[in-house]
């Protein structure tokens, strides 16, 4: 699958949103190594701190088919925004987890802005399992 392609399947995830709040759509796909695309969208709930973002529901919709990072290709996502729409603070930290360091973030938006990036460098200095072995 090309990185225009899994931009795409972010991007039909994205109409899949529940966001009656912010009315803030964001659609995202992960593309596994061999081949499969678990999407994600955010869903929001009243009770603000229950929101769900798109990033975090597709790289746990892969874990629970039963892949681990090791197995995670790409992971793309769009929304409607001026700049390639980049991932929140929370989804970082859960993608420095579980996603290689190296894989490609396809940022992107409804306009055909894109830019690439991976793990280390959404956040440098992330928290680890390593952390916590004092």
């Amino acid at each position: 699958m090309t990185k225009e392609q899994l931009i795409q399947k972010a991007k039909d995830a994205r109409e899949l949103s529940y966001s009656p709040y912010s009315n803030f759509k964001v659609g995202a796909a992960v593309l596994t190594k061999d081949g499969k695309v678990f999407l994600g969208a955010n869903i929001e709930n009243s009770a603000y701190s229950m929101c769900m973002c798109a990033e975090r529901n597709a790289l746990y919709h892969a874990y629970m088919n039963g892949y681990k990072k090791e197995d995670i290709a790409a992971l793309a996502l769009c929304a409607d925004t001026e700049e390639p729409c980049s991932p929140c603070g929370a989804c970082r930290q859960v993608i420095s987890e579980l996603m290689l360091p190296d894989a490609p973030i396809y940022m992107s938006n409804l306009k055909g802005a894109v830019k690439e990036t991976n793990a280390v460098e959404l956040l440098p200095f992330a928290f680890s399992p390593k952390d916590l072995n004092k």
